[in-house]
């Protein structure tokens, strides 16, 4: 008789924005084609539309979703206590003003037990007591709910880097507001410690984690992210693709503002018949993105040919520090654009319509979005810190700048921009680098090695 699939329970605090939820699906999707029958408990918003719902995103996966909407429609999200199927109002990492998200920190006892309730009745919902391995991404009151209600399930941990940059902040002196900071970091190490493996993208990665959680670099497992086939180089309709996503379809948003709320006409789109820099991710403080455009500022007058900037990304309505609209008005940058958040199945045409990835992020776990334009066939220019480091490789694949150093930030793109042979041979060299290390295939077979270790450890 065949033996019966391991189970094995993915649990993601959030529901799908950022790239962490990218990386839940795809690994989901490998541990299912090695034989796993996997389960995906997941956080959702129905009131965002079919990019921040659940059952859209996880697509094809099994999967049990739980709601934030009912919640951000009572009087207090953090503390709303509801039905199967719904949780309070997820905290976040990041702080940021007038959020509906607040900082786990600033949560007190009682919002933190309401939380790890609901998560506790939902992994009852989907499933736990059944499974052999639970694999949780971030360190959060899933955790709790998974530590008090299955204390003998073996869990494997994915730090993805968001919760690092809170503790380190911690560490180094919270902010005022910031009232039960002190408890929630002895809540993650806890969390941490309790994790039968801990996976992060890098090594440098797997250092800083360890300093941070105060777990021992024995605990931890360094696998990349990956890319899935889509992302390669095609033929696009450069000019008909910006006309559409700039002209006819801008997603590019204002502070305040919803998508769209940033517009440009045809004359406006000149600089992107010639070299086009693209940036993709979310506007958070550590991505950078005052000092990627001052940068550009100090670089374009240096530029042979004309040359245009685009950010993509910046979930609507989130942002940190000066909005990347304010930035480009203040430093007057006719040439830059505001693309607006867009699907991960689109990315692959905006990296063939563009020449260069530039990413002045700090402190980087990873940088699943460099891996996946370097299959497209674009060069890359990324900060010499954390993962970025690991994954380019000056002068083969990219350039990279010390962080935070603006004045190295603009000479990459100048040299980049005017050395049109050599921008193009690191691209093809990028591609090569990365195919023979990140595709999603390869990094799946090494977890399903080790899942299948770990699902066997007596309970």
């Amino acid at each position: 008789m065949p033996s019966t699939p391991t189970k094995l329970l993915i649990g993601i605090y959030f529901y799908p924005r950022g790239g962490s939820a990218h990386v839940c699906r795809a690994i989901a999707r490998e541990l299912e084609r090695s034989g796993f029958e996997v389960t995906v408990l997941s956080g959702s918003r129905s009131d965002l539309g079919a990019h921040a719902l659940a059952s859209g995103f996880y697509s094809g996966l099994r999967l049990r979703a739980v709601d934030f909407t009912p919640a951000l429609l009572s009087e207090d999200p953090p503390r709303f206590e509801g039905g199967a199927g719904t949780a309070p109002m997820h905290g976040s990492y990041e702080d940021r003003p007038d959020a509906e998200d607040p900082i786990l920190a600033s949560l007190d006892d009682g919002a933190y037990e309401i939380q790890v309730d609901a998560w506790t009745r939902e992994l009852r919902l989907a499933g736990a007591a059944d499974a052999d391995l639970l694999y949780l991404h971030h360190l959060t009151p899933l955790n709790e709910a998974a530590a008090r209600a299955f204390p003998r399930l073996p869990v494997v941990g994915h730090v993805h880097g968001t919760e690092l940059l809170m503790l380190e902040k911690i560490a180094s002196g919270p902010p005022a507001s910031w009232t039960h900071a002190e408890a929630w970091a002895e809540r993650i190490r806890g969390w941490a410690d309790r994790c039968e493996r801990i996976v992060v993208g890098s090594a440098e990665g797997l250092e800083r984690a360890s300093a941070a959680l105060d777990v021992d670099p024995d605990r931890f497992v360094c696998v990349p992210n990956g890319f899935d086939s889509s992302f390669a180089p095609r033929e696009v309709d450069r000019r008909g693709h910006w006309h559409r996503q700039l002209v006819e379809r801008p997603q590019g948003w204002r502070p305040g503002s919803g998508p769209g709320s940033v517009t440009y006409s045809e004359s406006d789109l000149g600089s992107l018949d010639g070299t086009v820099l693209l940036y993709t991710g979310r506007f958070t403080e550590v991505k950078r993105l005052p000092l990627l455009l001052e940068a550009y500022a100090r670089a374009r007058p240096r530029f042979l040919d004309r040359t245009a900037i685009v950010l993509l990304g910046g979930y609507p309505g989130e942002w940190e520090g000066e909005h990347p609209i304010e930035t480009i008005e203040r430093l007057g940058l006719p040439d830059a654009f505001l693309a607006g958040w867009h699907s991960h199945s689109e990315l692959p045409d905006f990296f063939n319509s563009a020449d260069l990835l530039v990413h002045a992020s700090v402190k980087e776990q990873f940088g699943q979005v460099l891996v996946e334009a370097m299959a497209c066939g674009l060069p890359v220019i990324a900060v010499d810190r954390g993962g970025p480091a690991t994954i380019v490789d000056d002068p083969g694949t990219g350039w990279l700048v010390p962080p935070d150093d603006v004045e190295a930030l603009a000479g990459a793109m100048v040299e980049a921009v005017n050395d049109v042979p050599g921008r193009r041979l690191r691209g093809e060299r990028a591609r090569e680098e990365v195919l023979g290390r990140y595709t999603w295939a390869q990094i799946g077979s090494d977890l399903a090695v080790l899942a299948g270790e770990l699902s066997q450890v007596p309970l």
